[in-house]
């Protein structure tokens, strides 16, 4: 274990020490938090007071407000955590990249360790990073909350963190898998632009569920990206959803709660957040499976 963690040890400083790339690694997020913040939050704040118009009878209109804007930052915040789990292991696997651009990485290959060890040093230094950065923007993304209304309670920080590791470590072994048909910076590169556009609109983000066709909605629910969204805003949302819809029937909040992605239905029956995790926990161990096999049956040979 010794090896395996000076391996993690040495990706970490070497990804800490670049600026730029710790930037850029967080630039996703910043672009989606605009979106969000700018333009996407007044619109899914004004479908909530329509909704609270049509259903809700004599209300108060400030409080019913208020209620919108703060279930919608919360929402938006849950959002960014996923973006995070995603982009910032992938960002970290570059390291990967450029070991092998070096001819790092062969030297590792032909030294006195295994490459299981080699392979975990790249994968448990990018779940670390991920990890720790998502635990950050939930750290202050909840500070924010409790400026403008009411934070987080501390048990649903807690199992906002448990998923954060769950789903940083599916990432950081889905970014080495990937890495292994990748060998070249500008490619890898290229290919973390695509996924920091695509994750927005493949965990719902950018465009909520009800926007979506049919179809759409179909592939997306076959994903993780969907899955490890739900959960977060699901466990985030529960208080401000409560607050928000008090007084309205059952089936609006659950077609609210399905139509922005904080629930997902299969065959008209909703998942359960265990539902969920143990799918992107089981997604994660076939693909590091995978990414292990494949690292086995190139053993004696060049990447």
């Amino acid at each position: 274990m010794t090896t395996t963690r000076i391996l993690v040890t040495r990706n970490i400083k070497i990804f800490m020490r670049d600026k730029a790339a710790v930037f850029f690694s967080l630039l996703s997020m910043l672009i989606m938090l605009v979106l969000m913040l700018l333009f996407l939050g007044s619109m899914n704040s004004d479908t909530i007071m329509n909704i609270l118009l049509e259903y809700g009878g004599k209300r108060d209109t400030l409080a019913d407000q208020a209620n919108a804007e703060h279930l919608v930052r919360v929402w938006t915040l849950a959002g960014l955590l996923l973006v995070n789990c995603m982009t910032v292991p992938m960002s970290v696997m570059s390291n990967l990249i450029q070991d092998e651009e070096t001819g790092r990485l062969a030297s590792f290959y032909v030294a006195p360790v295994s490459r299981v060890r080699i392979t975990l040093g790249y994968i448990l230094s990018a779940w670390f990073i991920g990890a720790g950065i998502s635990l950050l923007t939930l750290t202050l993304g909840n500070i924010f909350l409790m400026t403008n209304d009411s934070g987080l309670r501390m048990q649903t920080c807690l199992s906002l963190a448990g998923m954060i590791l769950v789903n940083s470590f599916f990432y950081a072994s889905f970014a080495y898998l990937l890495s292994l048909f990748v060998h070249s910076s500008s490619a890898w590169s290229a290919l973390l632009s695509l996924a920091g556009t695509l994750v927005g609109f493949l965990g719902a983000a950018y465009l909520p569920m009800a926007m979506l066709p049919d179809k759409v909605g179909t592939v997306l629910k076959a994903l993780p990206i969907l899955h490890g969204a739900a959960m977060m805003r699901r466990v985030s949302v529960q208080e401000a959803l409560a607050d928000t819809f008090a007084g309205l029937p059952a089936k609006v909040i659950e077609g609210y709660s399905e139509g922005m992605g904080i629930t997902v239905s299969v065959n008209g029956e909703i998942l359960s957040i265990t539902q969920q995790m143990v799918f992107v926990v089981t997604l994660g161990i076939v693909i590091t499976a995978a990414a292990a096999f494949i690292t086995w049956k190139r053993s004696g040979r060049d990447r």
